[in-house]
C-alpha cells in the first residue's frame, strides 16, 4: 500500500494525505489477478507433470479468476475495509459472470467463422442444390425462401402486433384488455414447433394433409413474431408523455388522430427497433419451417406453391444427412450458418441505426 504524504507549513513534518490513506493502489486489482493466475498455472504444471498429459491453460485460467475473487476481498478488507471491500467483491463478481457469459459467443463466433469460411465463395451465393449431390452447389434458394417467407410473416405480424399494441395502450380497458394481455403472454412462450404444427394443420385442411408451402411457413412465423412485435411496441407507446395527449387533447384533435399524428411519431424509432428484433428472432427458426414449409433443392420464387427452403433448415439437412464425400456437406452447413449469422448482425446493425437516426430528438 503506498500512502502519498505532505509537508505541513509550519514544521514541515510530513504528515499521511487523509484522502488517499487506506486505499488500494489502482495496480493492485492486475497485480493481484496475476498473481492469482500464476499460482494456478504453477498447481497446473505440477500436477500436468505429474500425470503426465498436456496443459490445461483454459483451467488454469479459469482458477485463477476463481483465486482472484477472494484475494482481492482479503486485500481491501486488510486495507480498506469491509464496505470498499464489498464493492470490490461484488465488481469481480459482476465482471466474471460477463466474461463467462462471452466464452461461449466468442467461441461460437471463432468456429463459425474458421469452418464456413471454406464455402464462403461467389459460387456459393448464386448456385441452388439443384441435381448436385457431392461438392458444389450453393444456398441462392435457400436465402430466397427465406426472405420471402420471414418478409410475409413481417407483412402479416406487423399490422396486427402494431394495432393490438396500440388497443391494449389507448383503449384497452376491463376483462377484454386482460384476456388479450394473458393471450399475447401464453404465445410468447408457446413452443416454436406448436406454430409449424399450427400451421401445417390449417393448410391441411383446405389444401389436404402433406401441403407444405411457404405460406404456411409463414404463417408459422407470424404466429412466433406477433407477441414479440405487441410487446415491443406497447412499452414503447407507454413510454410517450401523456402531456403529448392531453395537449393535442385540448387543441380538439380526435383521439384516433392524436394517436396517428402524436403517439406513432413519437415512438416510432422505439416500435422500429422492436419489429426488426422480432425479424431477426424469427429468422432462425428450423423447426416450424420444416414442419410446414418442408425443404427443397430448387429456387421457388411462389409463395403459394410448392415447398420452399430456408436457411436453418438448409443447416439442418445439410449436416443431418450426409453424402459423399461428407465434409463438402458439412462445408455448405457451416457456411449456411455463417451467412445467417450476417444476416441477423445485419438486422440488429438496422434497428441500431433506426433508434439513433429516427428518435424524436432528431426531428425537432
Amino acid at each position: 500500500m503506498t500512502i502519498q504524504t505532505t509537508q505541513a507549513p509550519e514544521t514541515g513534518v510530513a504528515i499521511a494525505n487523509s484522502l488517499t490513506a487506506g486505499r488500494l493502489p489502482k495496480s493492485a486489482p492486475w497485480t493481484i489477478l496475476v498473481a492469482a493466475v500464476a499460482v494456478s498455472a504453477a498447481v497446473f504444471g505440477v500436477v500436468s507433470f505429474g500425470s503426465g498429459s498436456g496443459y490445461n491453460w483454459g483451467g488454469a485460467l479459469f482458477i485463477g479468476a476463481l483465486l482472484y475473487i477472494p484475494a482481492i476481498w482479503l486485500f481491501s478488507t486488510l486495507v480498506e475495509g469491509r464496505r470498499r471491500a464489498m464493492d470490490r467483491l461484488v465488481t469481480a463478481l459482476v465482471t466474471g459472470a460477463f466474461l463467462l457469459a462471452m466464452i461461449p459467443l466468442v467461441s461460437l463466433g471463432i468456429t463459425v467463422v474458421s469452418l464456413g469460411a471454406a464455402r464462403f465463395d461467389a459460387d456459393f451465393f448464386s448456385m441452388s442444390m439443384r441435381n448436385v449431390t457431392g461438392e458444389g452447389g450453393g444456398i441462392v434458394h435457400a436465402i430466397v425462401g427465406t426472405l420471402l417467407m420471414t418478409g410475409a410473416a413481417a407483412v402479416i405480424s406487423i399490422p396486427i402486433g402494431l394495432m393490438t399494441s396500440i388497443y391494449l395502450v389507448e383503449y384497452g380497458r376491463g376483462r377484454l384488455a386482460r384476456g388479450v394481455t394473458f393471450l399475447v403472454d401464453v404465445m410468447t412462450g408457446i413452443p416454436s414447433i406448436v406454430a409449424g404444427l399450427f400451421a401445417y394443420s390449417l393448410f391441411a385442411i383446405f389444401l389436404g394433409p402433406g401441403t407444405r408451402t411457404g405460406i404456411a411457413g409463414a404463417v408459422a412465423l407470424s404466429l412466433l413474431m406477433i407477441p414479440v412485435v405487441v410487446r415491443s411496441s406497447e412499452e414503447m407507446l407507454r413510454l410517450v408523455p401523456n402531456e403529448l395527449r392531453e395537449a393535442a387533447f385540448a387543441l380538439g384533435v380526435p383521439k384516433w388522430l392524436t394517436i396517428v399524428k402524436v403517439v406513432l411519431p413519437t415512438s416510432i424509432a422505439g416500435i422500429t427497433t422492436g419489429v426488426m428484433l422480432s425479424i431477426a428472432r424469427v429468422i432462425g427458426e428450423t423447426a416450424p419451417l420444416l414442419i410446414a414449409a418442408g425443404f427443397t433443392a430448387s429456387v421457388n420464387y411462389n409463395l403459394f406453391d410448392g415447398r420452399m427452403q430456408s436457411l436453418p433448415v438448409f443447416v439442418y439437412t445439410q449436416y443431418a444427412n450426409q453424402g459423399n464425400p461428407p465434409q463438402a456437406y458439412l462445408d455448405r452447413a457451416w457456411a449456411a450458418a455463417l451467412t445467417l449469422i450476417l444476416i441477423v448482425m445485419a438486422l440488429n446493425l438496422i434497428a441500431r441505426l433506426v433508434a439513433r437516426f429516427f428518435a424524436p430528438k432528431f426531428g425537432r
